[in-house]
């Protein structure tokens, strides 16, 4: 399917709660990750850049609290809190440290599902108002709203890094954008230093969208800076 389907993250230690949730969301469109510590969430939210964080705010490493606020310092990914504390003081600590919504357990599915689905279209907001959610340059056609990329009119599969890292492009379309800042808003602030990465992926993304990736003319390297989508 050329569509990239929206990555999250499951951030939880019970694991058959973690099960319930990678079945339905799977089978409702969702590529699901799951995790059982909050230390490990906050690496699989720095790698995969999720589109959705689902977190239980009692993890037996750290508090849900805490980790809010550290994914806060370097990335807006919508966070839905999934947690057996009902107390209000409770709730207000998680969202005055970022959270987006909080569903207290037991909890239907269907009602996650509807704040998920909201959580999401709040989230593509920025792009809609900077009317890139739909950009054309030369072949090359990114549908943010609906996570369809297309060249030649052909739909085009994309990895969810592949993804991200095209949207970054796009929304900074016609600039030139260092190595470390791409690498920090797709990756985030800990793999500044790491350039291969960059490299590697630029490369796989070269072969999905340029007629001859040896010699590009969209995505083009700015010598002993970074990389520029071209616009025209």
């Amino acid at each position: 399917m050329a569509k990239t389907d929206p990555v999250i993250i499951v951030i939880e230690d019970d694991p058959s709660i973690r099960r319930f949730l990678h079945t339905s969301l799977s089978t409702q469109g969702f590529k699901v990750f799951e995790v059982d510590t909050g230390k490990k969430g906050i690496v699989e939210v720095g790698v995969r850049k999720p589109d959705l964080l689902i977190l239980d705010l009692g993890l037996p490493d750290m508090d849900g609290v805490d980790i809010i606020k550290t994914i806060r310092s370097w990335s807006t990914v919508p966070i839905i809190i999934l947690s057996a504390r009902s107390d209000e003081q409770q709730k207000i600590h998680a969202f005055d440290a970022g959270a987006d919504d909080y569903l207290t357990k037991p909890f239907g599915f269907g009602e996650l599902l509807a704040r998920i689905r909201v959580a999401l279209r709040h989230s593509m907001r920025p792009y809609e108002q900077s009317q890139t959610d739909i950009f054309i340059t030369g072949n090359l056609k990114f549908d943010a709203v609906n996570r369809v990329v297309c060249v030649d009119n052909q739909e085009v599969h994309l990895t969810p890094i592949q993804y991200r890292l095209l949207m970054v492009l796009v929304k900074n379309a016609g600039k030139v954008l260092t190595h470390q800042q791409i690498l920090k808003e797709v990756w985030g602030p800990s793999f500044k230093e790491n350039a291969h990465y960059l490299r590697i992926y630029m490369s796989q993304l070269r072969q999905k969208l340029e007629a001859d990736p040896a010699q590009p003319k969209l995505l083009l390297t700015e010598s002993g800076i970074g990389y520029r989508l071209k616009v025209w």
